[in-house]
């Protein structure tokens, strides 16, 4: 039986999750927009696929979002259709990155497009590794209090732009440094094997939810 301190505490932890969505998605909307707006002046596709990324961060976070808002309203139903739903939506978004950063690291290889400049870069990632590594702590907190995967998964989605932020680290600076233009794609490679990899254990601990979910009788 649940406990009244359990059961604040674990009010807590949804009104926590319910702001890191928040802030996940405020944040990523501003880094997007920056990112993707000195990319066009500056020619830089490495920069620009990075926006893109914080946009796919956000299509998490608004899953993550509409999940804790609806569990919060209706905490005497079953939650798991709610993270069967927002597993899928993590999922589609690390497929969609992967793709995306395949694209991104093919034309420029077939192009041998290289950026007027990477400073931007360099600056946005450090800030960018800093935030993302809070909300990865803060999400994992969260996700293992309140033993939801889909928050875990969210976890995961964040490690990636941090990942990301990295490789548009190293690239920049080494671009800056010596004005090879390829070495992002050559980072871009390792990405997405971990994209796709992060998509289908998400799609896959939604259909073991859903297998449990249909022997509960809580569809």
């Amino acid at each position: 039986m649940t406990t009244l301190t359990e059961k604040t505490a674990q009010t807590i932890y949804w009104q926590y999750a319910l702001w890191l969505a928040f802030f996940t998605i405020f944040y990523n909307i501003v880094e997007g927009l920056v990112s993707i707006i000195f990319s066009v002046s500056d020619e830089s596709l490495a920069l620009f696929g990075f926006g893109v990324d914080s946009f796919i961060e956000v299509m998490s976070g608004i899953g993550i979002l509409v999940m804790v808002n609806r569990i919060r309203k209706n905490p005497h139903t079953s939650r798991t259709p709610f993270e069967i739903t927002a597993l899928r939506v993590t999922g589609t978004a690390f497929y969609i990155l992967a793709v995306g950063l395949g694209v991104t690291a093919f034309y420029n290889i077939v192009t041998n497009h290289k950026p007027e400049t990477t400073l931007p870069g360099l600056v946005i990632s450090i800030i960018s590794i800093a935030v993302m590594w809070a909300l990865v702590m803060g999400k994992r907190k969260v996700g293992r209090a309140l033993n939801s995967m889909p928050i875990l998964a969210d976890a995961n989605c964040t490690m990636v732009c941090i990942y990301m932020s990295v490789v548009l680290l190293v690239s920049s600076f080494i671009y800056q440094l010596t004005g090879f233009g390829f070495v992002d794609s050559l980072g871009a490679a390792g990405l997405i094997y971990f994209s796709f990899n992060e998509g289908r254990e998400s799609f896959e601990k939604a259909r073991g939810l859903e297998c449990d979910c249909e022997d509960e009788d809580c569809k």
